[in-house]
Order: C-alpha cells, then sequence, then structure tokens
C-alpha cells in the first residue's frame, strides 16, 4: 500500500486507475488517512485501520469539503478511539443517540413548560364560585340542611324575581367575592369589601364572612387549590378588627326575671307555629335546627316522647312535657313536619328569626339569639338544681365526665321527671298558670 504526503496537487491529479472500480492513495502523515477515488471520479478522505483484528473502513469526507489539514485532524482522532479499543462507528452513533435524546428532553421540556404555563394559567384565572360550588357539593356530615342552605343565601347572586313586587333580588354579600379569580382574593380585597358591605347589612355581611373564612381554610388544605388561595386572606389583624369575636355575647341568655315578659310577646306572636317552636326550643334546649325538622311520627302524645335527629349522637328521646305536649296539639297537621311552613321550599319553618326579633323589641328585652334560647334552658335549669347530666342528656350534648360517659344512662322516666320540674319552675317564674290534667290539657290565661 503505497504512501505519499497529500498535497493539494496530488490530491486534485489522482484518479482511479483504469479497469477499477475505486483507487487508493495513502497519506504519510496521518496514519489511517487515505484518499478514495472511483471510476466516475467521486473522491472522499477515508480512515482505515484494525480493530480487534477487523478491517474497518471510515468515509470522513469529500476534498471539496474537507481540507488535508482537518482530514489529518480527523483521522488522528478516530486513531485515538481505535487505540482505546473502541469502534469509531458505535461511538458516532452513540453520540448522535445521546444528542437526539438531548434534543428529545429538551423539546418534552418545553411542551412540559408550556403545558404547565397553561395548567398554571387556568388555575390563576379560576373563579372563586367554581371553587366555592366542588366546597358545597363534597360531604359535609356536621353540616344540617339548615346550614346548607345558609351557604346558598349568602352567596346568591341575585337577579331573581322577588316574591313580592317586579323588582328583581340583590346579590348577597359573598357574591362580589365569589365573583372574583380565587388567587385574586387578598386581605386587601377583603378588608375592602368587609368596609363596603358592613356600612348596609352588618350582621348579614359577618355571618357571610364566618362561612368564607372555614372555605378558605379548606382551599388552604385541598392539595389542587393551597398554592392558589390566601390563607391568610381572612385572618389579619385589621380584618379582625371589623369581625367581631364569633364567642358567645355576654348576656345572650334570658333571665329569670326576664321570662313574663319574654312568654308574654311570644305567646302574642299571630303566627302558631313560630309561637310554638320558639316556647319549644326554650322548653326543650334543643338546637334551632334539630327541632325544626321533627315529625309529627317523631312525637308520641300518649307516652310522652319525642324523638329527634341529633348531631351528636344520631337520635335521641326526650320527655314531652305537658305544657310543649298542650302547645304542639293545637299545631295544624298541614304535612309531615311539626312545625310546618307553607312558603318554605323544605316544608317545614326555616326563618323564625325575624319575629323572635320582633318579640324581643316589643318586650324591651336585649337581643337573644335563637342559640341563646337553648343556652337559656341550661342556665334556667341550675335554679331547679336538676343534676348536670340530665340537662346533658336532654339537651343532647355529649357526656363529659367518665361516670356519665360510661355508666350514667337515664331512662326516659327519670328524664320526665326532673324535665317536667324545669318546665313547671319556667312557667312559674313567667307568671303562666298552666295545670295539666289527665284527660287531655288545658292552659289558663
Amino acid at each position: 500500500m503505497a504512501k505519499i504526503n497529500f498535497t493539494a496537487g496530488r490530491i486534485s491529479d489522482f484518479s482511479c486507475e483504469s479497469g477499477q472500480n475505486q483507487s487508493f492513495l495513502w497519506d504519510t502523515t496521518a496514519h489511517g488517512l487515505g484518499l478514495r477515488v472511483t471510476s466516475k471520479a467521486s473522491k472522499a478522505y477515508i480512515f482505515q485501520a484494525k480493530l480487534n483484528g477487523e478491517v474497518i473502513r471510515i468515509t470522513i469526507g469529500s476534498p471539496s469539503t474537507w481540507t488535508i489539514d482537518t482530514a489529518r485532524a480527523e483521522a488522528r482522532r478516530l486513531k485515538v478511539i481505535i487505540d482505546n479499543g473502541q469502534d469509531p462507528r458505535q461511538v458516532k452513533a452513540d453520540g448522535l443517540e445521546a444528542a437526539q435524546m438531548a434534543r428529545d428532553a429538551k423539546e418534552s421540556a418545553r411542551t412540559s413548560k408550556s403545558k404547565q404555563e397553561a395548567i398554571e394559567h387556568d388555575r390563576r384565572n379560576l373563579i372563586a364560585r367554581d371553587v366555592w360550588d366542588t366546597y358545597l357539593a363534597i360531604p359535609h356530615p356536621k353540616w344540617g340542611a339548615q346550614y346548607r342552605i345558609d351557604h346558598n343565601t349568602v352567596a346568591n347572586a341575585g337577579g331573581e324575581p322577588c316574591k313580592v313586587g317586579k323588582n328583581t333580588t340583590k346579590p348577597a354579600p359573598l357574591s362580589y367575592l365569589l365573583s372574583k379569580p380565587l388567587h385574586e382574593i387578598t386581605a386587601p380585597v377583603v378588608l375592602d369589601w368587609l368596609a363596603n358591605e358592613c356600612t348596609t347589612r352588618p350582621t348579614f355581611t359577618h355571618n357571610a364572612f364566618r362561612k368564607f373564612r372555614t372555605f378558605i381554610k379548606w382551599c388552604a388544605k385541598h392539595s389542587e387549590y393551597k398554592n392558589i388561595a390566601h390563607a391568610d386572606c381572612c385572618t389579619t389583624s385589621e380584618v379582625k378588627d371589623i369581625i367581631p369575636s364569633s364567642k358567645t355575647k355576654e348576656g345572650d341568655c334570658l333571665q329569670r326575671e326576664q321570662l313574663p315578659d319574654w312568654f308574654s310577646a311570644v305567646r302574642k306572636i299571630a303566627n302558631p307555629v313560630i309561637c310554638a317552636y320558639l316556647q319549644s326550643l326554650l322548653l326543650t334546649g334543643a338546637r334551632r335546627g334539630e327541632l325544626a325538622i321533627v315529625k309529627w311520627d317523631d312525637i308520641d302524645f300518649k307516652w310522652n316522647s319525642m324523638t329527634i335527629r341529633d348531631k351528636v349522637e344520631g337520635l335521641r328521646t326526650i320527655p314531652l312535657t305537658p305544657y310543649v305536649s298542650h302547645i304542639l296539639s293545637t299545631l295544624p297537621r298541614r304535612s309531615e313536619w311539626v312545625f310546618s311552613s307553607p312558603t318554605a321550599a323544605s316544608g317545614y319553618i326555616t326563618e323564625p328569626r325575624i319575629a323572635h326579633t320582633k318579640a324581643l323589641q316589643m318586650a324591651g328585652l336585649p337581643h337573644v339569639s335563637l342559640h341563646g334560647l337553648r343556652r337559656s334552658f341550661g342556665t334556667l335549669s341550675e335554679w331547679v338544681e336538676v343534676p348536670t347530666g340530665v340537662v346533658a342528656q336532654i339537651q343532647g350534648h355529649k357526656p363529659s365526665a367518665l361516670a356519665e360517659k360510661h355508666y350514667r344512662r337515664r331512662p326516659i322516666d327519670l328524664l320526665r321527671m326532673w324535665h317536667v320540674k324545669i318546665e313547671s319552675w319556667i312557667l312559674e317564674q313567667a307568671q303562666i298558670d298552666f295545670v295539666p290534667v289527665q284527660v287531655g290539657l288545658r292552659a289558663i290565661k
């Protein structure tokens, strides 16, 4: 295999021998570098060497593209690979594969980034009402029917025809916040909203805020919304200055000397269902929601008992005391509900607060909430020196002591003895002369 020193002239003048398909010319400077020319005058630099006893030949490129020096440099590079025991063809293939993988990874990252940006864009433009609807749709075992209705009420978008007149309903307080993207509801936004809404309807707004605050806490714990919602938007000191504490107000309880005026005003309420409902709240100590959904099938006038759907125990049976039995027996039986309401969608009483507030104002008494009537039952019972566990069992409170929890479950007749004493004492203080008789009941005055 003849070798010569490659020069531009020799490269240019070299041609294929007659009768041959291809001829080779080898360089003396770079080991393994050759020039191949075909019968059709096609020239190319090549590299030839042995690897593991096998001759391998690699095309470098055309002399029109590669200079002699660059061809020699490439030949030396390939020789180094051979000397390392590697096949340059495999090294090239691996390099191309790695380069392709790098390009694919880069493209994948770019695509993933674009998708993530699109997802993030959608999330950041997620309207709060859509999340609110999701929040209301999930199970809330401790929510009563009325509590769920209250959530819909405070978030109502308005615009519906009024029941009276030709006007449309106004948006509820939360309507404004829920119309915004969730991520835009920050502490300053909530503060401005409170300041504006509280000027015209503070009580309604405070109620709406507390439900919204619980909603935001839920968002902050949810994997899909925790990076969108501002968890502190309802907890800043400025917001707390506007919203009063949700702790029990001092005085949200009827005092013994207020009973005559309270009963006198409540018994003058024109709606007999509301009148009976408010008195029953005070005399049973029941929660407002659980008493509202009592059905006629839940009342046993013969054996003087009432079954209540308890949020703690599921069901509890309490005594049907004489006066409560009397006022319930006078109610119209329009449906399955004891405290029925022809105008309410649920079929039972849903909003007795307005009538109660008017009765308090008429009597000149300070405000007492409906839950305050339940609180009043527990407080007034102490005048009769009733065992604490008896009152707790009637009201559906969880037992607070070990003995009460495991060893004291009083039968209905024992509860009745104490409950009748409580009712009799309250009626006596209210100056209501009520005498139960064995055949029927009669109320005096």
